[in-house]
């Protein structure tokens, strides 16, 4: 029962609407306004640099946390710390992506999932992924893209600079594997977009 507690906790961590209530705080309901989400993406989009950074610093905590209560609540039973922070790990973001308190519509889960990989990995992996999303960012102004890609780069950097070996290694490389996926998965809309070029570039309207 005790384990029961990781996936339940982190999931409602997860939950946490940062994007909606930042918005709400400013009389703004962040799913009528420009792509309807409640990331940090969006707030920043339509509310500007100081919100949407809050939104962002506040989702990635989320996922940060959630690891380390994994880590913790494991280490308290006797039992696998990295079972238990890929365990939390996986809750907090299908909370932040299915939230129960709006209707299991949430974000995309990619600044909950950074706040993850900063518990979870090594600062080479992070830094990896970052250089990514920066590269791609910068050279085509596609937020969507360049959280893909990075997405993507997860299960690379941790293969040749996650340091780990034996059981945490194939625990680590299966989730970053299925953290690529569900990014991929809630990005579907946004690679139609892409494809079609009809998907917007950072910066313009």
């Amino acid at each position: 029962m005790t384990w029961l507690l990781i996936p339940v906790a982190c999931y409602l961590i997860g939950s946490f609407p940062s994007g909606y209530l930042v918005a709400r705080s400013q009389g703004i309901d962040i799913r009528e306004h420009g792509s309807k989400n409640i990331g940090a993406t969006n707030v920043l989009r339509v509310m500007g640099k100081k919100w949407g950074y809050l939104v962002f610093f506040l989702d990635s905590f989320k996922g940060f946390i959630a690891v380390k209560i994994g880590e913790w609540i494991a280490s308290g039973i006797g039992g696998s710390t990295t079972v238990g922070a890929v365990i939390a790990a996986i809750a907090c973001i299908l909370g932040h992506n299915f939230t129960i308190w709006l209707g299991f519509k949430g974000g995309k889960g990619m600044a909950t999932s950074f706040g993850v990989v900063i518990a979870l990995f090594s600062p080479f992996v992070v830094i990896a992924a970052v250089l990514v999303w920066l590269i791609v960012f910068f050279v085509g102004r596609f937020v969507s893209l360049a959280s893909i890609l990075a997405a993507v780069a997860l299960p690379i950097a941790v293969i040749f600079l996650g340091g780990k070996t034996g059981n945490d290694f194939w625990i680590l490389i299966t989730f970053s594997i299925l953290a690529a996926a569900m990014a991929i998965l809630r990005h579907r809309s946004n690679i139609s977009r892409l494809l079609n070029g009809t998907e917007s570039r950072f910066g313009k309207k």
